[in-house]
């Protein structure tokens, strides 16, 4: 008893001990799963939309899948694979809710119908045949053949399809029905809105009323800015009657910045010259142009060229220059050139030619396609075909219907490997087979018209770039900037110590990938990462602070930085109606224009509109049978809605008080009224009334389900 009083008196330490021994279990099972956090969610998980996970893996996964050879910039693709996420989750809730689905069968249909206008716009657009635009479906047919017959295993296992062919045709079957389901839904929606008579009849009566007005235009310009002085109390004003129009759903957060350029200096482009100058004896004396020009990144196509397609600097130089001669160095545009000459020829102004097309999309295909058009070739060589009569009945091109023939054409109108063919090599009536990007031609040129003098050349070219040592010198300066700047207030005076200006970005969120007219790229979306407290290196951040990190950036194309930036945070505003403060820079120009205007309203009481034109140096304008429809002042230059509505409320051949337009002050007289007159076509106005609904119904539904889905975004931990 005397042990169980002595745990009594000491319970907090024993609940104290067991609480301990808990925290570092659980802590001992996030360290054994370092994917799992304390609440049970994962820490791999890019989101969730309406209950649905999507985990990082899957998602970084997809991307990859889709856009590793695209070509874009990652960050725009990543937005609208996400984007296809929400939509898709919020979709397929929503059709269950209401019990619309996609059967099988019309997935097939869907995917591989023949009538092409049930086709879905994920199939219609991505297969089409580049060469004619037309839906291929040569090629829909061979898909369809592979998936419904179980093909595509054997076939990626012969190399034939590419190994993660399963996997995007699996997500494009996502795409497919996830567009088919929103177009049910919004079909659903449209039939919904209605227009009852009553509305149609207003409606009528509103489009027929009208106005005439006399009026003079103030423009904003015309009135200093110095002359008006703003107090809080303007700005609360302003804010105060436009409140609604600043509610955001997120928080938001600006950055203030200072951009150093980085520019070739004059030693740089003299560097570059000479060294251009360096590699023209080697040039010259090539024997074999093509390794030489590969070997110092110069270029040639083999193309032979006319005088008017040379660049103007070099033209009439080049002409005169006998083969094998150089030219250069020379400056053109931003960069320092060496060309030389490699032939000449006579080039026809144009050919009449005609061709077999058989396309190719992989090696599979391209073997095949070559195979048919070198047995066309002996057929034709031989005599036993005829080239009009196997056009027509094995060229997949949209000249097939005429035997081939694509008529007369000039040089460059035609893909490389065809132009170089029908212009430099063929000979009347021989056939040629040459490979180029829509697949396998036979050629046949049938006539050459005109011709005159064209050149053969290659390039050595160097672009005037800044050296590393000016990108050195342009980054210790920024460096010696950051190294001052303890706080935004310290920056924005080290910045102007230097001779430079600093920019504030537009309210940015938490996954934006732009800042400004900065280059798209990691720093930028660094930037935002840091600005949001995402940036590991850097912890959490607060409105003034100074980044510790600088941001290089460099063009697309560029193997050089041509920026060093210098950030720090302006201001955070949170989700919801900011303060007026938060948005104060944003709304002082129009707070300014309505000081204006109060201002014109001081200088012209009690004038009429030829005396207050005479003020400013304007003129009275004129405005006749202007509508609610069409509150557009054709001299103004502008649909300006408020002065429309001003017009028709105040009485006739009275001077309004300034009201603040849209392309300037405006005080309007109106001189006459057309009222409004039943017209009888209430069922075309209700046709018409119904068709904008439903349009914008098509326009917005989907983003109106977006802001009531629930959604958790954790993009920005990761990207």
């Amino acid at each position: 008893m005397a042990l169980i009083g002595k745990i009594r008196q000491q319970k907090w330490l024993l609940v104290g001990t067991l609480a301990a021994a808990l925290a570092l279990f659980i802590g001992m099972l996030m360290f054994d799963n370092p994917n799992q956090n304390f609440f049970g969610g994962s820490q791999t998980t890019v989101g969730e939309i309406e209950g649905e996970k999507v985990d990082y893996r899957e998602f970084s996964g997809t991307h990859e899948m889709l856009y590793s050879n695209g070509g874009g910039d990652g960050y725009s693709d990543r937005a609208y694979l996400w984007n296809f996420y929400v939509d898709n989750a919020i979709v397929k809730k929503e059709a269950e809710k209401i019990g619309v689905g996609v059967s099988k069968a019309e997935l097939i249909e869907l995917q591989f119908g023949q009538d092409e206008s049930k086709l879905s716009p994920v199939i219609a657009s991505r297969y089409r045949n580049q060469s004619t635009q037309q839906l291929d479906r040569q090629q829909l047919d061979q898909l369809k053949d592979l998936i419904t017959n179980n093909k595509i295993d054997q076939m990626i296992k012969d190399n034939q399809l590419v190994p993660d062919f399963k996997y995007r045709w699996a997500h494009q079957e996502k795409e497919v029905i996830k567009d088919r389901l929103q177009k049910k839904i919004t079909s659903m929606v449209e039939k919904g809105m209605y227009t009852p008579t009553w509305m149609a009849e207003v409606i009528d009566l509103e489009q027929t009323q009208s106005v005439d007005m006399m009026y003079v235009q103030v423009p904003f310009d015309e009135i200093e800015t110095k002359s008006v002085t703003l107090s809080d109390d303007d700005y609360k004003a302003y804010f105060n009657e436009n409140k609604a129009s600043f509610k955001q759903d997120e928080e938001t957060r600006k950055v203030e910045y200072v951009s150093l350029e980085v520019k070739a200096t004059a030693k740089d482009s003299t560097d570059i010259r000479q060294s251009v100058a360096d590699l023209v004896p080697g040039f010259k004396s090539a024997e074999n142009d093509t390794i030489f020009v590969e070997n110092n990144l110069g270029s040639m196509d083999g193309a032979y060229v006319k005088k008017d397609a040379l660049s103007p600097v070099i033209a009439d130089s080049v002409f005169g220059m006998p083969v094998g001669a150089v030219y250069g160095p020379y400056l053109d545009g931003n960069a320092y050139k060496a060309v030389k000459m490699l032939g000449r020829m006579s080039v026809p102004d144009s050919v009449k030619a005609r061709h077999i097309l058989r396309p190719a999309t992989d090696q599979a295909s391209l073997a095949a396609a070559q195979k048919t058009i070198d047995s066309l070739k002996l057929l034709i060589e031989s005599g036993a075909g005829r080239f009009d009569s196997l056009a027509v009945k094995f060229s997949s091109d949209g000249s097939a219907s005429k035997g081939g023939d694509l008529g007369t054409f000039g040089p460059g109108r035609m893909v490389k490997e065809f132009n170089e063919v029908c212009f430099y090599k063929a000979e009347i009536g021989k056939v040629y087979s040459v490979v180029t990007q829509f697949g396998v031609h036979l050629i046949e040129v049938n006539q050459r018209y005109g011709g005159s003098s064209g050149v053969s050349v290659a390039y050595i070219s160097k672009d005037i770039v800044p050296s590393q040592a000016t990108q050195n010198a342009v980054k210790d300066v920024a460096t010696e900037i950051q190294e001052q700047s303890k706080d935004l207030e310290s920056l924005r005076k080290a910045a102007t110590a230097k001779g430079f200006t600093m920019e504030v970005t537009s309210p940015l969120k938490v996954n934006d990938y732009t800042i400004g007219a900065l280059p798209v790229g990691q720093a930028s979306r660094d930037m935002v990462r840091w600005a949001f407290g995402n940036d590991q290196n850097a912890g959490d951040v607060d409105k003034g602070d100074v980044s510790p990190n600088i941001y290089s950036f460099q063009n697309p194309n560029e193997f050089y930085v041509n920026k060093y930036v210098v950030a720090g945070l302006k201001s955070v505003i949170p989700a919801g109606t900011p303060s007026w403060q938060d948005v104060k820079e944003e709304i002082e120009p129009m707070v300014i224009n309505r000081k204006k205007a109060e201002l014109v309203k001081q200088q012209t009481q009690g004038k009429d509109l030829a005396s207050i034109a005479a003020q400013y140096s304007v003129q009275v304008d004129t405005a006749a049978a202007i509508t609610f429809g069409s509150a557009f002042l054709p001299k103004a230059g502008n649909v300006e809605p408020k002065v429309v509505a001003t017009a028709f409320k105040i009485d006739l051949n009275k001077v309004s008080e300034p009201i603040v337009g849209n392309t300037g002050i405006f005080v309007i007289m109106p001189t006459n009224r057309t009222a409004g007159a039943a017209t009888g076509n209430v069922a075309q106005i209700r046709q018409q009334s119904q068709v904008g609904s439903r349009g914008m119904v098509r326009n917005q539904l989907i983003q109106t389900l977006r802001g009531k889905a629930d959604i958790e975004d954790n993009r920005s931990r990761f990207f």
